[in-house]
């Protein structure tokens, strides 16, 4: 064979299996963390990108076991293998090393895996796209890939580290935000994604997802998971509430309304159920006063109070229906 033949047939040997080697999982390139609350024992992981829909790949858990986040090359079934792995009683490490065990595509993958003691593994191949890295400790793991510069994994990790005192979730969008000002994914922002699973599984696993918020598609993802994350802190005082009014413990519950209308106070909705537990609680004049402002905005709430009634959710004379309802 003359040599530039066997030169070409090397490379072309080289291509071949380069490719084979290149895993064909979507792209997740992106900064994200897991984390535990050590007070509460909450675990949570928390994800930015320039990808459509990020969340729906990265970002997996499971109450009373942990939570895993897997990127750059993403191969999915980390997530629900590597939970599985834990419920098994594998420690996040013996997790990661099956899972990396017969993967390919292991130079190619950012993972990080956080169990409900707080330990973690994280592991960054060396093919991921510079700049990528990862830091760790007790109850957290940073990780990112593709980043304008190397200053994104320390600015998260000095920011889990400095915010000890915020709540779990607040944290975490803390510490996404400190990755975007430290420069970011470098193609810019699309999407982003926030859970939150509790210390322990109940036997109501469906409340057992403490928070699930996603931003698929914005021009400021951070932003809008922060603002949707006030929006869920309202509705919890909303939903506070509701349970004193089941108590008939009216003024507790227009406490936690009046909390809820303080943080968004143009939210109708809000507004709306305050003025309705003001009439359920004999106070209709102040309710009216509230519901006509309302139906000013917005019409059809007039039509809604009438359907109250007979459902039981407005109990007051028709005398005091018609005041609420002019």
């Amino acid at each position: 064979m003359k040599p530039i033949l066997f030169l070409i047939g090397i490379f072309t040997t080289f291509q071949i299996m380069s490719q084979s080697q290149k895993p064909n999982d979507p792209l997740a390139h992106t900064y994200s963390i897991v984390a535990r609350d050590a007070k509460t024992g909450e675990m949570a992981v928390a994800v930015q990108s320039h990808w459509f829909s990020v969340g729906t790949a990265v970002s997996w858990g499971e109450a009373g076991v942990g939570v895993v986040a897997t990127q750059s090359f993403t191969n999915k079934s980390f997530g629900l293998r590597g939970l599985a792995l834990l419920k098994q009683g594998k420690s996040p490490q013996e997790a990661m090393d099956i899972l990396l065990s017969d993967d390919e595509g292991r130079d190619f993958r950012q993972v990080a895996i956080l169990d409900k003691q707080g330990r973690v593994a994280t592991h960054t191949g060396q093919s991921c796209i510079d700049f990528a890295g990862h830091a760790n400790g007790d109850n957290f793991s940073v990780q990112a890939n593709m980043m304008l510069n190397d200053k994104v994994v320390p600015a998260m990790e000095k920011t889990w580290n400095d915010n000890s005192g915020m709540p779990l979730a607040e944290r975490m969008v803390a510490v996404l935000q400190a990755a975007e000002n430290a420069g970011g994914d470098i193609r810019g922002k699309q999407s982003a994604a926030l859970l939150v699973y509790a210390a322990k599984a109940s036997s109501e696993p469906w409340n057992d997802k403490v928070l699930d918020l996603r931003v698929d598609d914005s021009e400021n993802p951070i932003m809008e998971i922060d603002r949707l994350l006030k929006v869920f802190r309202a509705y919890e005082h909303m939903n506070q509430g509701d349970l004193y009014v089941e108590r008939n413990e009216m003024e507790s519950a227009m406490n936690e309304y009046n909390a809820a209308m303080k943080m968004f106070p143009e939210n109708l909705e809000m507004q709306y159920w305050t003025a309705i537990t003001l009439a359920n609680g004999s106070q209709v004049e102040g309710a009216s006063e509230m519901l006509q402002t309302i139906y000013e905005a917005d019409g059809n709430w007039r039509e809604l109070t009438k359907r109250l009634p007979k459902v039981g959710l407005l109990n007051v004379s028709e005398e005091s229906l018609k005041e609420l309802t002019k």
